[in-house]
């Protein structure tokens, strides 16, 4: 088996930056104003967008 160093793998990360480690699965709940059901939104954003996710709709 061959041993892979920890630059080369450091050096793989930078370059799979776009990779889906930068996603994040996000859920939200929404009150049916006449009902009073809840229901749920899931949805897959990128992290630095999950604030923008839960301001929306409010």
């Amino acid at each position: 088996m061959a041993k892979v160093s920890k630059n080369a793998r450091v050096a793989q990360r930078a370059a799979n930056a776009g990779s889906g480690r930068d996603h994040v699965k996000v859920i939200k709940s929404i009150k049916d104003p006449v009902t009073g059901k809840y229901t749920y939104k899931e949805m897959i954003v990128h992290k630095d967008k999950v604030k923008e996710f839960f301001e929306q709709s409010k």
